[in-house]
């Protein structure tokens, strides 16, 4: 098992986790854009009972599902969250240690900066990826 832990840029949120990711996936859509503000989305799923967060957190719904959270004090992006399905996403620039970021897929690659070029040999979908049930 790897141990993904985190926080923010000023300290006052961490996590950390107690089991393996479902998944560790790079999200090209504009809302994540926005939320993150930046070109993607990197972040691993994680099952919500496998994390433990402190920290003083804001969140709000960026859709009618998914929940996003940042730290209160500093605004740094902690997660998306979609407690429908169980599942809660870190940002893997949240992590401590960020080499332990290992993706396995882009998705909504048809909303991804015009120059942004993807280099790697992941698999690439234009929208969702396909269903897993979270």
């Amino acid at each position: 098992m790897t141990r993904f832990c985190g926080g923010c840029i000023c300290k006052a949120v961490r996590y950390e986790t107690t089991a393996d990711p479902l998944n560790q996936r790079v999200c090209h859509c504009k809302e994540c854009q926005k939320a993150i503000g930046a070109a993607f989305n990197a972040r691993v799923l994680m099952r919500i009972e496998d994390v433990s967060i402190t920290g003083p957190i804001s969140t709000f719904y960026s859709s009618e599902t998914l929940e996003r959270g940042s730290c209160s004090r500093c605004g740094s992006s902690i997660f998306s969250r979609r407690t429908s399905a169980g599942v809660i996403g870190l940002t893997a620039g949240s992590l401590d240690d960020s080499s332990l970021f290992n993706p396995d897929m882009h998705f909504w690659i048809s909303s991804k900066q015009s120059w942004l070029e993807i280099a790697d040999e992941l698999p690439q979908y234009p929208e969702a990826p396909p269903y897993k049930g979270y």
